[in-house]
């Protein structure tokens, strides 16, 4: 039976909470644990993962620079960049991927992915939900509200029966163009799915969470004096309106338990890693080598990955990680793009990404944790005057690893020149369909919107033949 969404009561209730009676920034994860109580929860079979971790290339990689070169084409189409060998023979990636190489027996390339998005926050929004916006194809230079939830937020929605502190947690940082990109919170499910957001201090390299921060004026023992006024007031039959007493003592006493708990707040104190491991995954100045322009919060970039890590360990089932905040400070290599992927772009994702992976095998966290990383489309074939290379969404790459992948594979094949796929095309509503379907959520069930109407989770297909 479909489970229909009470978006509507939740979003209201959490203004509330969080204007009125909490005065803290703890809304989101709380209200959603009590107002779930509405909705009869769903089945979620047994999930073969435990968590999953998006790794987004904000502004477009270029697919003929990186995982899916074409060495016969001609050079206004192939490029500058040579090929390297792989752990895996036959596979051949990039030359400025050489950590990656040294793993791919643990990666799987999609090269068929594609989409109809020619635009960055239109593209960005169906890659990490699975559907384009219902304002088609546009960059959103005026704030539209975001529509379909996100992953992570679909993820918390479908399992919320199960309790979990932190559900989904977003790693600086909050993307956009001119405002922020509309996909990376709960959209119709309301608020209370927004993920976690954990903001980083590049000059520091540390992170925060507001949710971790109490006011100094207020004390453990000033909450559950709030906690007993706020049960008194729900219980007024003139506030009736006002959630029943129940749930705001558990409210609060979510709030006093995240005030108190330790493992996702230890986790975020990444300076308890050692200087190694941090190197291991990048740290750097602000400008990569000489001649390369800065880019604010760059050296958080392999930091990011880092932290991504120990939320995994801390018992975050989702974790977003996006690799560069705004527009003319990411992968948008409209000019220049094979300097700017050689110098900047390439060298601290390919290093904080292949750290990643082996990170997570030496733990024994790889089977169970699926690590995606993709951007919003690729580049064009062609090269154009500037050097440069530009939007593409028609065919691109993305890696898979982790999760029950069967490593060491190719799937889909674009055309020659790296324009078209020829074989097996994939979507971004089946990348969605395959992330549910490891956490044992049937991408088929519905939900609903805030006026009632039903949506699949996702309308692709899982891509079982990937896993063993």
């Amino acid at each position: 039976m479909p489970v229909r969404s009470t978006s509507i009561d939740r979003r209201r209730l959490l203004q509330q909470g969080s204007c009125g009676l909490l005065g803290l920034n703890l809304g989101g994860l709380m209200w959603a644990r009590q107002l779930a109580a509405a909705d009869p929860p769903p089945t979620v079979a047994p999930p073969s993962i435990r968590s999953c971790i998006v790794i987004f290339y904000y502004g477009g990689p270029s697919h003929l620079d990186t995982f899916d070169m074409k060495p016969d084409a001609p050079a206004e189409i192939r490029g500058e960049f040579k090929s390297i060998a792989t752990s895996v023979p036959g596979i051949r990636i990039s030359e400025h991927l050489p950590h990656t190489s040294k793993l791919m027996h643990h990666v799987a390339v999609i090269r068929s992915m594609h989409h109809t998005n020619r635009l960055h926050d239109s593209a960005s929004t169906e890659s990490l939900t699975g559907r384009q916006s219902p304002v088609g194809d546009r960059e959103e230079f005026a704030p539209i509200p975001q529509f379909y939830p996100c992953h992570g937020a679909t993820i918390s929605y479908m399992r919320r029966e199960q309790q979990i502190d932190v559900p989904h947690a977003a790693l600086p940082w909050v993307f956009h163009n001119v405002v922020d990109t509309p996909c990376q919170g709960g959209g119709f499910l309301g608020a209370s799915y927004d993920p976690f957001q954990i903001n980083g201090d590049a000059a520091e390299i540390d992170y925060q969470a507001a949710m971790f921060t109490r006011p100094a004026d207020i004390s453990i023992e000033r909450l559950r004096q709030r906690r007993a006024l706020a049960e008194k007031l729900a219980s007024n039959p003139a506030l009736d309106r006002l959630p029943k007493s129940q749930q705001l003592k558990a409210l609060y006493g979510k709030a006093i338990e995240l005030m108190q708990s330790e493992e996702v707040a230890k986790a975020l104190r990444i300076d308890d890693e050692s200087v190694a491991t941090r190197e291991t995954y990048g740290m750097y100045s602000d400008k990569v080598a000489e001649g390369v322009r800065q880019v604010a919060g760059h050296r958080l970039r392999g930091q990011n990955v880092l932290l991504a890590r120990r939320l995994v360990e801390a018992g975050v089932p989702f974790v977003n990680v996006y690799d560069f905040r705004q527009q003319g400070q990411n992968w948008d290599s409209h000019a220049d793009n094979f300097a700017e992927h050689k110098n900047r772009l390439l060298p601290p994702a390919d290093k904080a990404y292949g750290a990643l992976i082996e990170d997570l095998q030496e733990r024994g966290l790889l089977e169970s944790t699926l690590v995606v990383a993709l951007g919003e489309f690729g580049r064009t074939p062609k090269i154009n005057g500037n050097a440069g290379r530009d939007h593409w969404p028609d065919c691109y790459s993305i890696t898979l690893a982790g999760g029950g992948i069967q490593g060491g594979q190719l799937f889909g094949e674009s055309d020659r020149h790296g324009a078209y796929p020829v074989l097996d095309a994939v979507t971004p509503a089946d990348l969605a369909a395959t992330i549910y379907w490891r956490f044992g959520i049937n991408h088929r069930a519905e939900i609903h919107d805030r006026s009632g109407r039903p949506h699949r989770l996702a309308d692709g297909r899982p891509l079982k033949e990937l896993f063993g």
